[in-house]
């Protein structure tokens, strides 16, 4: 039957109208109670990051331990110094001579920090780790500077490109290096540098002097970007920041000119890396494709428009006028001072170039996070050391290297050892291990190197030739590796 016109509406049964009601109120509630959950969880974020990529970096560089696969003797040589400050002795590191005192090599008294933890665990693990946690460290800073300037998902996407960055990547892939203890410094200065905390700043900068004696220079930089970003309204924090970097390269001269001298005896060795034939312009090709590594996979270019980046200069400089090609290829660890730098600029670029006037440019920017994790992804998975996690080769131990372990059981705590690369890394923590070659009249108890391809002919021979008047015993051979005794 038809409602006549102006009828009132019939009212909703009381059950009807309280199961609507308390839906919606339930629905209220549970939107209510899920928010702080998604607010932690965004808290937390950059905190997750953080861990995901310490497993990630100690699984590789623990792995590439485990198989004997490290690159160099830098991972003995620090071994040896931190093993000095861990018993409160000078930091020798005899792998650079006997008694050589590395201050007098390269200014880092920063590594003591490292002495307590290898006093509990005696072992080159123990820096693998500590420089993990070192570098996963510094994607804490990016990561949350980026989430405060660009929002959570793309502030997260820098974060997680630049822990994937290849310059991090190729560094936690080479042994073991100081410079580990730069990068997050740099990281946590220029995140309060682009909060606006200007001493903070500078002083997370000021330690960079203990870690290597070039940093004084990258100190003096960034200190002048803080006090020309400070200029406006804390004129005090610019004149601070001013003397800062009047500060740093005072320091870094006398590093350079008298500190490392009078430890080593000689003049500042690296000196003559800067005077080889052909000068800046020797392998010119070569720095031009590094310098483009450095700026697009990373920052698509972007980077150069904020003056954050002014805090690289100091090491590309230095780096590119060197006619070592160690110092401009794009392996080991000489690009990973530069990956905070270059994704912070990053950031502070797309902070400003959103907020401009130039469509295409903003839209560019909004994009951009986006393709440099989409870049560091697709790197990760190809080229770079994390596509080494997808195999099994990282988590096995070869029957090669459970040989040679037992060779070298044969040598006896505390005696003097000449070495190479392969067997030194299962010796410095208990032996004083000097380089083949290298011991400078000091007799050696035991000679052991990897003679796989039969470079060193016959290894008695060979120890004869090392040591004039002297006789050496083969005491066994596994895995390539030669273990010989003095008789």
């Amino acid at each position: 039957m038809p409602i006549p016109p102006g009828t009132p509406p019939i009212p909703e049964e009381p059950a009807a109208a309280e199961a609507a009601g308390s839906s919606a109120s339930r629905a209220s509630l549970a939107a209510t109670g899920r928010a702080p959950y998604r607010r932690r969880a965004a808290r937390l974020a950059p905190y997750a990051l953080t861990v995901l990529l310490f497993l990630a970096y100690a699984t590789l560089s623990l792995a590439r331990h485990r198989r004997m696969e490290e690159y160099s003797w830098d991972l003995g040589i620090f071994e040896q110094v931190v093993r000095s400050y861990a018993w409160l002795r000078a930091p020798v590191a005899d792998l650079k001579g006997p008694g050589f005192n590395i201050l007098g090599d390269h200014f880092s008294p920063i590594v003591a920090l490292i002495a307590p933890f290898y006093r509990l665990h005696p072992s080159p693990v123990t820096l693998l780790v500590v420089q993990a946690a070192l570098f996963a460290l510094s994607a804490l800073p990016v990561t949350r500077a980026s989430i405060r300037l660009l929002g959570q998902a793309r502030g997260l996407a820098l974060g997680a490109a630049y822990g994937l960055s290849w310059g991090v990547q190729r560094a936690v892939d080479f042994d073991f290096h100081e410079i580990c203890f730069a990068v997050p410094l740099l990281a946590f200065a220029l995140e309060a540098l682009l909060a606006r905390r200007w001493r903070a700043a500078l002083a997370w900068g000021a330690p960079l002097l203990l870690v290597k004696e070039d940093l004084g220079v990258t100190l003096a930089a960034l200190a002048l970007v803080v006090a020309w970003r400070a200029r406006a309204d804390d004129r005090r924090a610019a004149r601070l920041a001013v003397a800062v970097a009047a500060a740093g390269v005072l320091v870094a001269a006398l590093v350079f000119t008298v500190v490392i001298p009078s430890f080593a005896g000689e003049g500042y060795a690296y000196w003559e890396k800067l005077d080889r034939p052909g000068g800046p312009l020797r392998g010119l090709g070569t720095k031009i494709a590094t310098l483009a590594w450095v700026l697009l996979p990373t920052s698509g270019l972007l980077a150069l428009r904020s003056p954050l980046l002014l805090v690289a200069v100091p090491t590309l400089g230095w780096r590119f006028v060197s006619g070592e090609p160690h110092y401009w290829s794009t392996d080991w660890h000489y690009s990973a001072v530069l990956m905070p730098v270059v994704a912070l600029a990053l950031a502070d670029a797309l902070d400003t170039v959103r907020r401009g006037g130039r469509p295409w440019l903003r839209s560019y920017a909004l994009q951009l996070p986006a393709a440099v994790l989409a870049a560091a992804l697709a790197l990760s998975a190809t080229i770079l050391p994390t596509a080494r996690l997808g195999e099994r080769s990282p988590y096995t131990t070869p029957a090669r290297v459970a040989a040679v372990e037992e060779l070298l059981t044969a040598i006896p705590d505390g005696a003097w050892v000449e070495a190479d690369n392969g067997p030194l890394g299962r010796l410095t923590s208990r032996c004083r291990v000097m380089w083949i070659g290298d011991t400078r009249g000091v007799l050696p108890a035991y000679l052991t190197f990897d003679n796989s391809d039969e470079w060193a002919g016959d290894p008695v021979e060979y120890a004869a030739r090392l040591h004039p008047g002297a006789r050496f015993a083969l005491v066994g051979e596994a895995g390539g590796v030669v273990l010989l005794a003095r008789v």
